[in-house]
């Protein structure tokens, strides 16, 4: 089963889809329309509707819902949006805050803080609150995405825009994007992936297309050698500002990214090593001026991350592998994981990566073996199996069992910047790779169908492909009301408590309770926060870790909360505490209501030596005498 000579273009060395010959392609016009049609339009139209449906439970109240499944993360992302807005405002340094984890702060640049989206955003976050540019990132990150894949397959790969729409919709509607988009939209907003992936098919085809040994006489060829040195800056400088926007998005799925399309490449000129060879000859001297470029661009930021104030080496995450039960289940936000929920084995619910479900599997294995002919399904194929398996971990879990089975995640978890992947993200550099195989399948059948309407394969894959995507169809994100800002800091009585020193809560914020982030904002940043929820260095070696460490007072507090029971307070404990919060530099220490407050204004008291006053909503002792 050999696809036909127009599809397939990742083929980078053969005709388009549009059916351009060699010299046509040669001599590309530098004046280049983009055609936008109806059937464009549509599907823009419809990827956006489906966003906006996915999240119109947020949409529908965005002054106080809550993506419950997101659990502190949407906190801690609505909080980077609106400190980068607040930043923006009064001409700050948006790469460091000292507003949570004071008096040390937080090296922004090493928290995914999505600058490309964060600046731009900042009249959104300051008119409407950073909800609303949460909510907006998140649905237009999972319409975009799936726009830029459907542009490139029906521009690159199939001539059918109804298959480069089923390849595209996949791309942005993934069980592995519906799940991040509870809370990571530095994994939905992939938009300008496929645009990467778009220039450098179309760099490598013109290298293809290139004759090595021109004919200087041929005033064509002459031609074309001197337009060339022009057009490879032209394209350069197009890579670099593409990737540079794209670290300003998210660094992690531009590393899985670059991998994954390596692999590909490689994959696909193995047939053909002289093409291949040339190719690589050809596109090295762009992607290296490219490098450059982002480099002069990202220069200052990238230092900031690895080098700055509370930068760190790396962070350990342990074990963070897709368990193989999760390979062949349904997501819990989908149809299939609404009627036929299997054990859930997923890390939590924002990272059900590998969640493609049996059926799905099943037609991608037959299929792959169908057209195993094509080069691009094989190399498709090659970026599923390896990342597949690599995503797996170091060591094989089977319904959270360990089997046993070591796996090459062991060995490449030491390479420096994959040791800080999470690897079951991995799986994602599988979804486009599946994308093009279904779209490549699709072109293949109804290509039969034009040529005999009563022939039965047609109607065999759409049915076939319905039952495998169908229980993937992703459900509404479930969304709940979130407690409201405690007057105390939303009417500003905290400014009258504040000099120059801190807030600190009882107990104070951590990544499982990160609320105060949301207080602090609703307060327009008029105080900086001890603790909070970011990742920063710990020990000498700088580490990354979730939070801050932990000083025994925040230990004390939290164990206090957690069992219910007043801890025995000494003379040691006390001038512990004093040291606590003299390293905080506190200026009022406060308590909200929350669980176990008694218990925990009892243990305050005692370790201060003095009762609190009741202001507002909440419990506060001003400690500014202490320090």
């Amino acid at each position: 089963m050999e696809a036909p000579p127009a599809v397939g273009v990742v083929t980078w060395g053969s005709t388009p889809a549009g059916g351009a010959g060699p010299d046509q392609r040669t001599a590309e016009p530098t004046r280049r329309r983009i055609r936008v049609g109806r059937s464009d339009l549509v599907v823009s139209v419809g990827c956006l509707a489906l966003a906006v449906t996915v999240l119109s439970g947020q949409w529908r109240n965005t002054h106080s819902g809550y993506l419950i499944k997101s659990g502190q993360d949407q906190t801690m992302w609505e909080w980077f949006f609106a400190v980068t807005a607040h930043s923006v405002a009064h001409l700050e340094n948006p790469l460091g805050t000292n507003l949570q984890n004071f008096p040390a702060g937080v090296n922004m640049m090493a928290n995914t803080a999505m600058f490309g989206v964060g600046v731009p955003l900042t009249p959104v976050t300051l008119l409407f609150g950073p909800t609303v540019t949460f909510v907006l990132v998140l649905t237009l990150g999972l319409a975009s995405t799936a726009i830029a894949w459907y542009w490139l397959f029906s521009r690159e790969l199939v001539r059918s825009r109804l298959a480069a729409a089923i390849g595209g919709v996949f791309c942005g509607f993934a069980p592995a994007m519906i799940s991040h988009a509870n809370a990571h939209p530095n994994f939905v907003l992939l938009v300008l992936l496929p645009v990467i992936a778009l220039l450098l098919i179309r760099i490598a085809r013109r290298a293809a297309a290139t004759d090595p040994d021109p004919d200087p006489a041929d005033d064509t060829g002459a031609s074309s050698t001197k337009t060339k040195p022009r057009r490879r800056v032209r394209d350069a400088v197009a890579l670099g500002l593409l990737v540079a926007t794209q670290i300003a998005l998210g660094e992690e799925p531009l590393l899985i990214f670059a991998l994954a399309f390596g692999l590909f490449a490689v994959v696909y000129y193995l047939h053909t090593p002289r093409t291949g060879w040339r190719v690589l000859r050809a596109v090295t001297p762009t992607v290296a001026l490219a490098a450059v470029i982002t480099l002069m661009l990202t220069e200052i930021p990238l230092w900031w991350q690895f080098f700055g104030p509370q930068s760190y080496r790396s962070i350990d995450h342990g074990p963070m592998g897709n368990d193989l039960k999760a390979i062949v289940q349904f997501p819990s936000e989908s149809l299939g994981g609404l009627f036929a929920p299997g054990q859930y084995v997923a890390i939590n619910d924002t990272e059900q990566n590998a969640y493609f479900g049996w059926p799905l599997l099943l037609l991608l294995i037959v299929t792959v073996a169908l057209l195993w002919r094509d080069r691009v399904v094989r190399s498709a194929a090659a970026v599923i199996v390896v990342f597949g398996v690599l995503s797996l971990g170091a060591v094989a879990m089977l319904g959270k069992q360990s089997t046993g089975i070591e796996l090459p995640w062991q060995w490449a978890e030491k390479i420096p910047l994959l040791n800080t992947v999470l690897e079951t993200r991995l799986t994602m550099a599988a979804i486009p790779a599946i994308a093009a195989v279904l779209a490549l399948a699709t072109q293949r059948a109804l290509t039969w169908w034009r040529r005999s309407p009563v022939d039965w394969r047609p109607l065999a894959w759409f049915a076939a492909m319905a039952l495998a995507l169908v229980p993937l169809a992703p459900t509404i994100l479930p969304v709940i009301e979130r407690a409201p800002t405690p007057e105390f800091f939303a009417d500003g009585t905290v400014r009258q408590y504040v000099s120059r020193g801190s807030v600190v809560l009882v107990p104070p914020p951590r990544p499982p309770e990160a609320q105060a982030l949301r207080w602090q904002a609703d307060a327009d940043f008029d105080f900086p926060l001890a603790g909070g929820y970011f990742v920063g260095p710990t020990g000498a070696n700088k580490k990354g870790i979730y939070g801050p460490d932990f000083r025994p007072t925040t230990a004390l507090l939290v164990r206090a909360q957690d069992t219910g029971g007043v801890p025995t307070i000494d003379a040691e404990t006390r001038a512990q505490a004093l040291d606590d919060l003299r390293f905080w530099e506190a200026d009022v220490v406060v308590l909200p209501a929350t669980k176990n407050s008694e218990v925990l204004r009892t243990t305050m008291t005692q370790l201060l030596g003095f009762a609190p006053r009741q202001v507002d909503d909440v419990w506060l002792w001003d400690v500014r005498p202490l320090r």
